[in-house]
């Protein structure tokens, strides 16, 4: 049976490194990673997936929580044969990837969260984020991408990034958009689950990210049994794009524990 969500794999072929599957933010989708699938692919198999509702994956209308989306990787790695992995996500995509740790704890060697926090959404947060659902539906995604860019990238980003960036905002369905924040906002409390992690960590986060700011990854670190904290300077919420060099070296270093 074909996989249901669209994906991009870069396999080198026969490696002992372990593979690297990649988990976008909202509103994005794998092209999210294009740094790190040019920087990595050669060396390591590594797996991007659009999320139900994102990129070319199809749309699911109403609301997809985040347990449906860690169901729809797992259920990509079995069909692509991965038994085991390094998992990273960015923003709703770290929180995914903690949901995945609840199905897959056996099969993952590390985590990365970048740009992520790990707490239950608040009743204010709930509200705001059923009404964002319901402007998006009304009104598209441009209007909204207009006033978050310069929160997603930092203002003095990099231009062909911030065009980038609103192109994947632009370009999402309002629908598949609008359901994810549904489902986000039902999100369990991942803290207690930091904290009995077995694997390895990195947390990783912009120092001018104003949406999951550093407390919210010293936060994060300080949970983890074993985890390192890297704060990208000169980047906001999408480190990965605005200063890839760097959070690519980051990667690097964790991933070389893992292989070894």
């Amino acid at each position: 049976m074909p996989p249901y969500l669209a994906f991009e794999d870069k396999d080198p072929g026969p490696t002992s490194r372990v593979p690297l599957v990649l988990v976008h933010g909202h509103p994005f989708d794998r092209t999210m990673w294009q740094p790190q699938l040019a920087a990595f692919a050669s060396g390591r198999r590594v797996i991007a997936p659009d999320l139900r509702g994102y990129g070319a994956s199809p749309v699911t209308p109403g609301t997809v929580p985040l347990s449906r989306h860690a169901q729809d990787i797992a259920d990509l790695l079995d069909h692509l044969g991965v038994d085991t992995f390094a998992l990273a996500g960015l923003s709703m995509g770290g929180q995914i990837v903690m949901e995945c740790h609840r199905l897959l704890a056996d099969r993952i060697r590390g985590l990365v969260l970048a740009d992520t926090f790990p707490a239950a959404e608040t009743p204010q947060g709930r509200r705001d984020r059923a009404a964002m659902a319901e402007r998006l539906l009304a009104e598209g995604m441009r209007g909204y991408a207009d006033e978050v860019l310069d929160k997603m990238v930092a203002p003095y980003a990099d231009p062909e990034v911030k065009a980038h960036v609103h192109r994947m905002m632009t370009a999402t369905s309002p629908e598949g958009a609008a359901a994810a924040l549904r489902g986000r906002a039902e999100r369990p409390d991942y803290r207690g689950l930091l904290t009995r992690l077995t694997v390895p960590a990195l947390v990783v986060v912009g120092a001018d990210d104003t949406y999951t700011p550093v407390s919210d990854a010293e936060a994060m670190h300080a949970a983890l049994p074993d985890s390192t904290l890297h704060v990208i300077e000169g980047a906001a919420h999408l480190p990965n794009l605005e200063r890839p060099e760097e959070f690519n070296r980051a990667l690097t270093a964790f991933l070389a524990r893992l292989d070894d």
